[in-house]
């Protein structure tokens, strides 16, 4: 039998980036082009395929991905407590699979049946691969952002591809000759279920190398020793998961009942937090504090980032030509992969400027870093709004300027989010890793929902109206959500001192 790694030793491996990272690259990148294939599909297949008016398609969207993303929590929980970070990934990988499936069989019929399965699916998924990269690392150590500005770059390939591939096979402007019309969305939602396949083989093939990381509690390997789980209770919880589906795909189909979930699940959350804090020491419960600071400011940053997914799907295909620097492009496609094309660039070479700063003693800190997020993403914002000044009288604007706001807000979010998955491991207590980036992921599911409201206050805004006053409607609202993300920049920088006590040590 092989020896399986300690932490320690996975830890001194010399160079920038530990070997094993990259297993977990490659299985997070076809998950998310599983994830971002479907997502950026949505809105555009609830409008034009189901029939959804604009109003309901957004708010439909914020629903959705506001489940996907309030998962993360509970499949952190359960890793943390019963199935450990391997086991849950490939389970939440396996669902996402069977979801993709059952859309690729008929995702008019079939349309939240299978968006259940991938919401679950999701949730045991992205939060214990994210928490598995952070045990790569020390504590302290300082190559830990630079690790997750890498992985971060993994997920946006994932991104670009299955974000723009998916729609355009969808909407006919890929292989439109060798599929048929009737079948081209089946198409579209079975290639994620293909790229989940490969992400879940990848995984298994690799594992071993990450010696220690993700075992079950329990297992003999394990970091932590504890009592081993019985078998039947980690089949209650496959089993569980089962009984669940239809349970959300109820929920899912009908937005108000997001509205009483959302009203529910955060509060109860942060008592069960509050309960194991009463448990670790003084230092640990501060850190804790600290790591809800950023929770919370996180909600703002993906309420106004997420409208992508929803207004901005609409606001590309009705108001955007499809001119990009000479090239003719789907601009739903640019819209949906545009942001991941500039993190695939920009993502490593941030993580290394990190590290190049770090040795000459002047690289900011995580609240720095997260005032900067705020501030790309308004100047991003107050971008889209001068789209407007490149109109023609038929409502049609500069695919180019968008493009442009697009790069500014990525800068926005490789500020923000690479760095708030870097935190969580940082600020957690070795017992609560998973819970806690699956609060991290349940505050992206308070802003997608959040977005989802903001995207359909702003469709409601332009019923009846020619799209020359439909663009001028939505570039006013992103000139407002502009304004609001400076304003909690400038707010995160003030509180900095004392933040940063609470955080003691961290860097």
């Amino acid at each position: 039998m092989s020896q399986v790694l300690t932490i320690d030793q996975i830890q001194n491996f010399k160079g920038k980036y530990p070997k094993q990272i990259w297993s977990l690259f490659f299985s997070e990148m076809w998950e998310r082009f599983c994830f971002y294939g479907m997502r950026g599909m949505l809105v555009f297949f609830m409008i034009s395929q189901l029939n959804f008016d604009k109003t309901e398609a957004n708010l439909q969207y914020g629903a959705t991905q506001a489940f996907v993303y309030a998962f993360t929590f509970i499949g952190g929980l359960f890793a943390d407590k019963i199935l450990g970070f391997r086991k849950s990934l490939f389970w939440g990988g396996l669902l996402m699979i069977i979801g993709s499936a059952i859309l690729a069989t008929d995702p008019h019929q079939f349309f939240f049946l299978g968006i259940s399965f991938t919401i679950i699916g999701t949730g045991f998924f992205k939060p214990n691969i994210s928490t598995m990269v952070g045990e790569l690392y020390k504590k302290g150590d300082a190559r830990t952002d630079a690790g997750f500005s890498l992985f971060y770059a993994g997920i946006n390939l994932g991104a670009l591809l299955g974000g723009y591939i998916c729609i355009a096979i969808g909407k006919g402007e890929l292989f439109a000759s060798s599929i048929p019309e009737d079948k081209r969305w089946n198409v579209a939602f079975g290639l994620a279920a293909v790229v989940m396949v490969i992400s879940l083989i990848n995984f298994v093939f690799t594992q071993k190398s990450l010696g220690s990381i993700g075992l079950q509690p329990g297992h003999p390997s394990a970091e932590i020793q504890s009592k081993p789980i019985a078998k039947w209770v980690e089949y209650s919880v496959y089993a569980g998961t089962i009984l669940l589906v239809p349970i959300i795909q109820i929920m899912v189909s009908k937005t108000e009942y997001t509205d009483y979930f959302m009203a529910i699940i955060g509060p109860l959350t942060l008592i069960y937090l509050f309960y194991e804090m009463s448990k670790v020491t003084l230092q640990e419960r501060k850190k804790l504090w600290a790591a809800l600071v950023f929770i919370l400011f996180s909600i703002i940053f993906w309420g106004i980032y997420e409208q992508s997914g929803g207004s901005l799907s609409i606001f590309a295909a009705e108001n955007l030509n499809n001119n990009l620097i000479g090239m003719h492009l789907d601009p739903n496609g640019v819209n949906n992969s545009g942001g991941a094309f500039f993190v695939i660039i920009l993502a490593p070479l941030l993580g290394l400027l990190w590290i190049w700063m770090n040795k000459r003693k002047f690289e900011p800190n995580t609240l720095v870093k997260f005032g900067l997020g705020f501030i790309f993403l308004g100047f991003g914002y107050y971008v889209l709004f001068a789209t407007r000044f490149f109109a023609i009288v038929s409502g049609i604007t500069s695919l180019n300027v968008f493009t442009l706001a697009l790069l500014v807000i990525t800068f926005g979010e490789l500020c923000l989010s690479p760095i708030g998955l870097s935190i969580m491991t940082k600020l957690s207590t070795k017992n609560l890793q998973g819970m806690m980036m699956g609060m991290w992921f349940l505050a992206s599911a308070y802003g997608q929902y959040v977005a989802g409201i903001i995207g359909a206050g702003l469709s409601t805004a332009k019923e009846g109206s020619s799209k020359l006053e439909i663009l001028l409607a939505y570039t006013e609202g992103y000139k407002q959500l502009g304004l609001y993300a400076l304003i909690a920049g400038i707010i995160l920088i003030l509180i900095s001192p004392l933040v940063k006590k609470l955080m003691q040590d961290v860097k």
